[in-house]
């Protein structure tokens, strides 16, 4: 277990928003480069799974000289075990129109836009009533921000900031190259924030209880608590909000059912942990400060003795097949023969040996693939054969 370290768990982003209007009120009167400092003084990361520090992210931004800049939150949850964001935009949307309508005061925009992935078109009506809510109380102060909702048509890829751009520009959901990068040059070429749907939501409360509060919580590289999907074998599926820097030994402890045999942490694009570096493993933004750790953009899926780790393998890679954009020929290609080669150790037409060289290409593709789709695939998949490789033969 990480020394010191107990499982907290922390009520922040599903507590009452009905302070909302006192909140965008009271940081609308602060000065800018205040609530950027906050940001900073926080060490708040993205919490889409990438970590990049949101306080530079909006610094960087407003610095941008150009007249015209957007604002976008990414509600395309579309990883694989995750189901956080569709909740903060049903319980609490006001939190993260907030946090919007302040990142625009800040960097000096007056129109923001909320990507909703097309499997969530139920939310649609609900959340152009609180826009609507939202924009009238932006009138009555005297800041024009306008919100506008914007549908995915269901594609994982746009999932992937630049892709957005690409969709949201009438084009075909594609990565664009870094650099350059979204904050000189995002939606419509012009500078852009785009944030995860928790990020937002943890802006709202360090604006509300100050950057100390959330830095408080978590450890050293990782502050702050973070709302994790939980699903698979666990008697308490669901939605938690968690302190970040909890080890894999006390997740499992807690949400595990007594025969956890590994657990994928982030999604298919994630890390599939054995059993036997749960308690090395940590949650976090650590890197390999403190032994192993990973981020996760909040899936947790846990898995017992009962399943087939090559059906999990199979399934996977399945998905990336179908959801690969084709642009790049590392992705398109290696997803192909990835599929197609744990297939044929499995009827015995390749012997296990083969694996070795589908890990070879899996390195390839992390290298030479142009977006985190591609480059991802070799998570899962060499975790995966690695550990239970007697699994992808036998």
């Amino acid at each position: 277990m990480t020394p010191g370290y107990d499982l907290k768990r922390v009520d922040f982003i599903f507590q009452t928003e009905s302070d909302w209007k006192e909140i965008l009120q009271k940081s609308l009167s602060r000065p800018p480069a205040e609530l950027i400092n906050e940001l900073i003084s926080s060490e708040l990361k993205g919490r889409g799974g990438a970590g990049f520090p949101t306080g530079l992210k909006w610094k960087l931004a407003a610095d941008e000289l150009s007249p015209i800049k957007y604002i976008i939150c990414n509600a395309d949850e579309g990883e694989p075990g995750t189901f956080k964001d569709r909740e903060i935009l049903s319980k609490v949307p006001m939190k993260v129109l907030t946090a919007m309508a302040v990142c625009g005061f800040v960097i000096g925009s007056l129109e923001a836009y909320i990507y909703l992935r097309g499997e969530y078109f139920f939310l649609k009506p609900a959340l152009n009533k609180a826009i609507q809510e939202f924009q009238a109380t932006c009138h009555d102060l005297n800041f024009d921000f306008r919100i506008k909702l914007f549908m995915g048509a269901g594609a994982y890829i746009c999932g992937e900031e630049t892709a957005l751009f690409e969709s949201m520009e009438g084009k075909r959901g594609e990565p664009r190259n870094k650099p350059p990068y979204p904050t000189s040059f995002g939606y419509l070429g012009k500078p852009t924030v785009i944030n995860n749907v928790e990020t937002l939501a943890h802006t709202y409360t360090i604006f509300k209880y100050g950057a100390k509060r959330f830095y408080d919580l978590g450890v050293q590289y990782s502050r702050g608590s973070k709302l994790f999907s939980v699903s698979g074998d666990s008697p308490k599926p669901g939605i938690y909000e968690l302190e970040l820097g909890m080890s894999l030994l006390d997740f499992v402890h807690d949400f595990g059912d007594g025969d956890t045999k590994a657990v994928q942490v982030g999604g298919a694009s994630g890390f599939l942990v054995p059993q036997k570096r749960f308690a090395e493993t940590t949650i976090g933004f650590q890197g390999k400060l403190t032994g192993i750790s990973l981020p996760t953009g909040g899936s947790m899926m846990l898995f017992n003795s009962s399943r087939s780790m090559y059906n999990v393998l199979d399934n996977y890679l399945e998905f990336f097949r179908e959801e690969s954009c084709g642009q790049c020929t590392p992705c398109r290609v290696g997803c192909q023969q990835l599929l197609n080669g744990i297939k044929a150790v499995k009827r015995g037409e390749k012997t296990g040996q083969y694996l070795d060289k589908l890990l070879r290409l899996t390195e390839t593709m992390q290298y030479t693939a142009k977006c985190g789709l591609g480059q991802s695939v070799a998570n899962s998949f060499s975790s995966i054969v690695e550990n239970f490789r007697e699994e992808m033969i036998y």
